[in-house]
Parts: C-alpha cells; structure tokens; sequence
C-alpha cells in the first residue's frame, strides 16, 4: 500500500439514510415511546421485530433506543447491549415512531496514543533470539500453508431476510466440518457475481454460541445490501467440529476463515475477485492477520478490535488493573516459558504479529472503536492507525466518545460507514 491516511468525515444523515434504507432522523432529546410490547419468541431477532412492526428489517435500532429507555424506569425491559444478542422470553418495546440518534466521532488527525499505548515490539540490544520458526502462528508459516477450501453444503434452509435468502452452510477447514451462517442476495447478480464479506465474530464461550443467535442485526446489515455474506462458527463452536482453542495463541480460526473464503470463491453467482472481511473484537485480530497472510482480501472492517502488538497483548490485562483470565494466561505462559518474553526474544514475538507486517496489507483497513470499551483499550485502534500510516498504508478511523464495545450507541452510524466502506472498494 502506499497512500496515505485518510482519516473519515462524519457523513451526513441523509447519506446513512440511503445507505441503510432505514428512517434515521435527527438527533432526539428522548427516544419514543412504547407503541407495543412485545415479547421474543424462538428464532426472532430484533430484524424481525423491525420488519414486522415497522415495516422495515433496517428499523432495528430505534426498538433498541427505545427498549433501552424503558429499561430505565420498567424492570419488565432488560437493556440491550449488543443488538444481536437478544433472548427468548425478552420483553422489547417496539417505538410508535422509528429514530435514532446517530453521531460517530472521528479522530481528530492530530491525537496521538498515549504513551502507554506504544507498547510496541521493538528489539532490545540484550535480545537472545530462540528459534521459533516451526511455530504455526508466524507469519511466514501462515502464507507457506495450504488453505484449499471445499464446496458450500447448505445444510439448512432458515428464514428469509428482507431482500436475500439465509442458510446453515457448511464446508471443511484442515479436515473438520465447519459451520456458519450463508446469506445470498436475491435477484440476478451483478455479470462478475455478488461480491463477497466474510463475517468474523468475537470470543463467544463456545458451550453458549449457537450459529442463528450471534451477531444477526450486524451480518444482516451487510447481507441487504448486495453482498453474499458468511459467518464463520469456528472449529469448537456451534456444531463445528474441532477444539476451540485461543484465537491469540494459534492460528486455527484464522485458518477456517481462509479456507471459508477459498469455499465461497468458488459459490455459484460468488466473485471471487471481490472479497472483504468484518470482524469484531477477537475477530478483528482475524481480519488484520488474514490481511496479511494472503492478498485476496481487498478491503477490511475491524470494530473494537483486539488487533494490538503482541507485547500489548501480554500488557492488557496490567494496564487495564484487572485480573487475568485464565485461558488468557493458559496461553501467554505457555508462550513465555518456551520462547521468552518480548524484551528477551523480540524475533519471535515480531514473526507471529500482523502489526510488523503492515507494509503488506492487503487493502484499505476501517476501523471502529469507543472510548467507553471496558473489554478491549481503544488505545488498541489508535495505536493500529498510527501503524498504518507511518508505512504508507490506507486506513479509516471512527472514534465513539462513550460508547461501549459493541458500539451500541452509534450502531447505526458504524454501520452506514462499514457499508459505504465496503461499496468503495468492493463495488
């Protein structure tokens, strides 16, 4: 890559309205009131609700805005959070009128991480590499393995979306049966097929994910306008086969979704030239070391994404004053004692880190992050975009004061943008 950064304007609310076919208004002092009550039921989501209600499956947001105020004063309304997460039994007030309030806040271009932040993987002059160059997880490994893919089996034919069709697929990764999530558009596709976003989500306990109740109102954003979409279970999750290990400590998610994007190249009405990832929180860190590994990624969105140095990584937990996670420690400890720390072995923490391979990117990165993330720094995403402009890469940066790790509050404007990002440069 060799332009320069271009750090993102906020759009107007007119262009999120196009982009999202949704009715987005100004900013309102109080989100409306509930017209209905109503209660989930098995395989709905709030797309549904929205379609159903309001008469369009984009309308999701203003049920959350709403939801969330009654959830202030009415202990019937639990408040949503993460507006794919929604559970049976859920009661969601459905808004006598749809809108939202929708505000991204950018980066201004001359903010700079703080110090704190650069925990970056540079060499000490007492450095005792120790050879490493086996390990699955360096760079140099990952672009030397094979990622052959196999044919999408539809495995099961689920409910429609507004404008395209969703399905339970299937395909193998490094011999397991992997499961996602498939949405195609409806229609006749463009002559060189619809393009392509493989979909990445973050760490789920893989004994509560289940492929139909993750991440639907974000994959469903994408899936309406005009691309095939897929959302990858992992090895481990859902009814994928495989173990579910750290995606920090190897390089197996990253191989399903490789070998998910070989798979859907070669879907009937697929392009297989125009190919973008999403991915959020551990899925992030997919997106930024696919991106790296091979070059048929043309363009990448990461929300709040865990895509630090290795060296942060290890530092996150310390810095943020809280305690370790054991299956975060499991992995670190295992690292240390077999290849030293960062200070004593820099080589090999550099060779597995997408961060000292960012002259290579692929494509165009966008990235999402707020202030108020209390499970991943934002100083993660600032530090990545600094990164990428000091070798000359593109990237796009959103900064959301307040807002949590899911981007709740300004979903909509994330969105809109993640959109536009993607019919750039895939369209």
């Amino acid at each position: 890559m060799t332009n320069k950064i271009r750090i993102a304007i906020i759009i107007p609310l007119a262009l999120l309205s196009i982009l999202l076919t949704a009715p987005f208004t100004a900013a309102q002092t109080s989100p409306p009131a509930c017209a209905l009550v109503v209660q989930v039921q098995a395989g709905e989501t709030l797309s549904v609700l929205a379609g159903r209600h309001l008469g369009s499956f984009a309308a999701y947001p203003a049920i959350v805005a709403a939801t969330n105020q009654a959830a202030a004063t009415d202990s019937r309304f639990a408040p949503i959070d993460n507006p794919g997460l929604i559970r049976v039994g859920q009661q969601v007030c459905i808004p006598a009128t749809a809108g939202v309030a929708v505000q991204p806040v950018v980066r201004p271009a001359t903010a700079t991480p703080t110090a704190a932040a650069r925990l970056v993987l540079t060499p000490t002059a007492t450095a005792t590499p120790i050879p490493a160059a086996d390990h699955p997880l360096v760079i140099e490994n990952m672009r030397a393995r094979a990622y052959p893919g196999s044919e999408i089996v539809i495995e099961q034919t689920l409910a429609a979306g507004s404008n395209y069709r969703r399905y339970v697929a299937s395909h193998l990764s490094d011999g397991f049966k992997i499961y996602g999530l498939l949405t195609v558009p409806n229609g006749t596709p463009p002559a060189t097929g619809w393009p392509i976003i493989l979909f990445n989500h973050g760490h789920i306990p893989p004994e509560i994910y289940r492929t139909t109740e993750r991440y639907v109102a974000y994959q469903d954003g994408f899936a309406r306008n005009g691309y095939i979409t897929f959302k990858s279970d992992y090895r481990g999750h859902g009814s994928s086969e495989g173990e579910a290990r750290s995606g920090h400590g190897n390089p197996d998610y990253t191989a399903d979704v490789l070998n998910a994007l070989v798979a859907l190249q070669r879907f009937p009405d697929a392009d297989a030239q125009r190919i973008g990832m999403w991915g959020h929180s551990m899925g992030g860190s997919i997106v930024l070391r696919a991106m790296v590994v091979t070059d048929t990624v043309k363009a990448g969105v990461i929300w709040a994404g865990v895509v630090a140095s290795y060296p942060d990584l290890l530092n996150r937990f310390e810095l943020q004053g809280v305690a370790v996670p054991e299956w975060f420690a499991r992995w670190r400890d295992e690292f240390i004692a077999a290849y030293g720390t960062p200070d004593k072995n820099p080589d090999f923490w550099e060779s597995i880190s997408p961060n000292a391979y960012l002259a290579d990117l692929s494509g165009p990165i966008q990235l999402h992050h707020a202030t108020g993330d209390e499970s991943v720094p934002v100083q993660y995403s600032d530090v990545l975009a600094d990164q990428i402009e000091a070798v000359g890469g593109e990237v796009e940066y959103y900064r959301y004061n307040g807002d949590n790790h899911n981007i709740s509050a300004n979903f909509g404007a994330a969105m809109a943008q993640s959109i536009a990002f993607f019919d750039k440069y895939l369209k």
